[in-house]
């Protein structure tokens, strides 16, 4: 019972920061989809149907799970939206280890990114 409770309480976590990173930039809403479906197939079986389910995410989350692909236009927007929040966080007031290590960590997540293969949306669909 407290394993299952964890797993749902880690996935409402992820499904929570990818709400948050879709509205602010420099937070990687694909790979935070990922982990909240990884999540919550551990632990609550409707979570990840609805997540499967969902019109906007589903399809990438399909991609994933079928060819470990995400589609370039993700990768795009992930790409543009760290480097808005690199230049933000350089005018910012952040410390100065805050201003180092992020946008590192930025740095190896779209290095990771621009790795997977591409698949275009349409193929996805497809497959339905």
């Amino acid at each position: 019972m407290i394993k299952i409770a964890l797993w749902r309480l880690l996935a409402l976590f992820f499904v929570a920061l990818a709400f948050i990173g879709s509205i602010l930039p420099g937070i990687p809403t694909t790979e935070i989809v990922l982990l909240a479906v990884w999540a919550s197939a551990n632990g609550w079986p409707k979570l990840h149907d609805w997540l499967l389910a969902h019109p906007r995410f589903g399809p990438l989350i399909k991609q994933w799970q079928t060819h470990r692909a995400i589609p370039r236009r993700a990768k795009w927007v992930a790409g543009l939206s760290m480097l808005v929040s690199t230049l933000l966080l350089i005018f910012s007031n952040a410390p100065l280890w805050v201003k180092c290590s992020l946008p590192v960590m930025m740095a190896l997540v779209m290095f990771w990114l621009a790795r997977r293969p591409e698949i275009p949306m349409l193929s996805c669909e497809n497959e339905k």
